[in-house]
């Protein structure tokens, strides 16, 4: 069995409506948890491109940029900027491309270790399809739902499952339309929002007094989203996604249905092929410096390299891995105290035997491992993704993942697992972004400018519109790029 760990950067445009849609989503909200969140790194079955190897920057010669991370948001403020002429140094942590995405395989399939899902209708990624003819391909469709009653797991539909969860997902974000008017400008509504950041998803719970078994089907999901329980997650962050998707449970299950056909590696890497920035890999930076005339970046080897500007595409919870000089202001260095992404984010690919497909979703405080989902079939059986946001889980023991497996309604007979800990991955530090309550109105206005006149940051953190999600690296990306080429 092979257990790894997680790693650097991750995911904006016109609201979508959730009419017309095709169908629901057999996943619906179930599958968000993995897809905001992880976004996760570039891929190591797609070798990194041969212009790009060996790359060495001169720490001599001026560089009209560098950014720092070759995430999504850094590639894609790498390709904005050599587009304008720009020349461009990438300097990477890893051994790989991709931040908090990660293409590779794993019991002779396909996978993504970080961020997965991607939809055309995010405005983002469906340019990027059409620039790349990149396809779309979808998981296996489920052959029973499994979702948490008064009386224990029971057997839904998706049509039944879906139907509740939007009733009880309607009660929660009464309100949305009225403080996301403007889903991809969302603090437009800020003095609705003051009152309303303050809430956690439990304060919102609280208030509504749902009946049990309506609560019950979509506890688990505010709370794994949330970092564990739903007291630490912001109404807010959730509700924010509910308005990108249109207010509705069929446009969110949208988002959380499709994924690339040649993995998320495939779109990265034809990003960065055609943009041909210098990329130096194996590079993680320990200090950065605006001295007034210039920026110096300088890794952990010694070296130092000079440009007229930085962008940094890390996550925001590994901004305090940098010596900044001079200091970063107030609320970035609050950004990185408080974090942006979930700290513990745990990915697991279950291998079993056997054909079921089972969806499964525990309750708030029931299952370790709350939400199991069928990806692939494999030579032996199925391929299954599942998460979990508790630290004592230990992925390389099959008896402990099989149990609480269990207790949401799944009997896998486990052959393998492959996990990564995206939480302590040194170069992430978190999992999938999800704000604490207050975040947004007293972060957000602020961090989204440069730091410093010579330093700008781009991160699947900071977006404006589907934070967490590659769209929203992407949106950063080309955000950074504008603003550190004073195009804003």
């Amino acid at each position: 069995m092979n257990t790894e760990s997680f790693e650097n950067d991750v995911t904006g445009g016109p609201a979508v409506s959730g009419a017309g849609r095709r169908h629901v989503s057999r996943r619906t909200v179930l599958k968000a948890a993995g897809a905001t969140a992880l976004a996760a790194t570039a891929a190591s079955t797609l070798s990194v491109p041969a212009w790009a190897e060996g790359s060495e920057g001169a720490e001599d010669v001026p560089w009209d940029f560098i950014v720092v991370g070759a995430g999504f948001a850094g590639v894609t403020a790498a390709r904005e900027l050599r587009a304008r002429g720009k020349r461009v140094l990438i300097l990477e942590a890893r051994g790989r491309i991709g931040g908090r995405t990660w293409t590779d395989t794993y019991a002779g399939q396909q996978i993504e270790v970080g961020g997965t899902w991607v939809e055309a209708t995010q405005p983002n990624i469906g340019r990027e399809l059409k620039r790349y003819n990149l396809l779309l391909e979808d998981d296996d469709a489920p052959s029973r739902m499994m979702m948490p009653t008064p009386d224990g797991p029971k057997a839904f539909t998706a049509d039944e499952a879906n139907a509740r969860m939007g009733a009880a997902f309607d009660k929660l974000f009464a309100g949305a339309r009225d403080y996301f008017p403007q889903p991809y400008a969302p603090t437009t509504r800020m003095d609705l929002l003051q009152q309303i950041d303050k809430l956690s998803l439990r304060d919102k719970l609280n208030e509504i007094k749902l009946p049990l078994a309506d609560e019950l089907m979509i506890n688990g999901q505010t709370a794994i989203y949330s970092g564990g329980t739903s007291s630490m997650g912001a109404l807010t962050m959730f509700a924010h996604w509910w308005a990108l998707s249109g207010y509705s449970i069929q446009g969110w299950g949208e988002t959380t249905y499709h994924r690339l056909k040649t993995g998320t590696g495939g779109m990265i890497s034809a990003m960065l092929n055609e943009a041909k920035p210098t990329l130096m890999l194996n590079n993680p930076v320990s200090a950065i410096t605006d001295d007034g005339r210039w920026a110096r970046v300088t890794t952990r080897a010694g070296k130092t390299y000079s440009a007229k500007g930085v962008i940094v595409a890390m996550p925001v919870n590994s901004w305090s891995t940098i010596k900044w000089s001079p200091g970063l202001p107030a609320v970035h260095t609050a950004a990185a105290s408080q974090g942006l992404s979930v700290k513990n984010a745990l990915k697991l690919w279950i291998h079993a035997r056997g054909s079921d497909r089972v969806v499964a979703q525990g309750a708030e405080g029931g299952s370790k491992i709350p939400l199991l989902i069928p990806n692939k079939k494999t030579a032996e059986g199925q391929l299954y993704i599942a998460f979990s946001v508790d630290p004592t889980v230990d992925p390389t023991n099959k008896t402990q993942v099989r149990d609480e497996i269990r207790k949401i309604g799944a009997d896998l007979d486990i052959i393998g697992i492959r996990a990564h800990n995206w939480g302590t991955d040194e170069f992430s530090r978190g999992g999938w972004t999800f704000r604490k309550p207050g975040q947004l109105t007293t972060l957000y206005p602020d961090i989204l400018n440069q730091a410093t006149p010579r330093i700008t940051f781009a991160s699947g953190d900071i977006a404006n519109g589907w934070s967490g999600f590659i769209d929203g690296a992407i949106e950063s990306g080309m955000r950074a790029a504008q603003l550190a080429n004073g195009e804003m």
